[in-house]
């Protein structure tokens, strides 16, 4: 399955963010970033997850790992 441009934005934000610092960017910074509230980040968090580009849980929203940092092709 490809990616959603919100979906491919989002884990964009994630890679660049962790590779210039030394922890991944919040739930809010990443809202700022792309323009949607909470609500909706944690979806598209959800869904990477569920892809495995990201290792993530909605208990501990602002602790995530990026596995894969671009889009798969041919998903």
């Amino acid at each position: 399955m490809a990616l959603s441009d919100i979906e491919r934005k989002v884990l964009r934000i994630i890679g660049n963010y962790s590779a210039m610092k030394p922890k991944p960017p919040s739930i809010d910074v990443i809202c700022v970033k792309t323009g949607r509230d909470r609500e909706g980040v944690m979806t598209v968090l959800e869904t990477l997850t569920r892809e495995e580009y990201i290792e993530w849980r909605r208990e501990e929203p602002d602790k995530m790992e990026v596995i894969t940092s671009w889009e798969r092709k041919g998903r």
